[in-house]
């Protein structure tokens, strides 16, 4: 099984800027990038006009590297130490299920566990070190 740990930055309304800036600067590539409002509900008026052009989720490949780089919502800024997260990636929804599980001991869940439509299973938590994990199942197999 493969298992990724992605550094994942979160930016307030900025992150077409510093995607854009990483493409320049360390010679990033975007493999993958889509804003609030191409994603699902959009198109049923379910995200507000101010949070359609944010990045939903983006992916950047930088020499044999990934770094994620996405908005948060309008009014829902990152807390302090949320900027940069630790995204753990696997293809598979039962080892993210499990490795969520251990890490929110003593922790803090952010994001309860859960189907998206863009992973199978995806939650957000906080260790009982104060370490932000996002723990996501790929879609795509590596």
């Amino acid at each position: 099984m493969s298992i990724h740990f992605v550094p994942f930055i979160q930016l307030d309304g900025r992150a077409k800027e510093a995607i854009d800036f990483y493409v320049e600067a360390l010679g990033a590539e975007v493999t993958f990038s889509q804003t609030f409002g191409a994603g699902p509900g959009a198109s049923e008026g379910h995200v507000p006009e101010a949070t359609k052009e944010r990045i939903a989720h983006s992916e950047l490949k930088i020499g044999e590297a990934q770094l994620m780089v996405a908005d948060s919502e309008p009014g829902k800024k990152p807390r302090e130490g949320d900027l940069l997260t630790v995204c753990i990636t696997t293809p598979d929804a039962e080892e993210a299920t499990r490795m969520y599980n251990a890490l929110r001991e003593g922790g803090e869940v952010i994001t309860p566990l859960a189907a998206f439509h863009f992973s199978a299973a995806y939650g957000v938590v906080k260790d009982k070190f104060g370490v932000t994990f996002q723990c996501f199942t790929s879609r795509r197999r590596s």
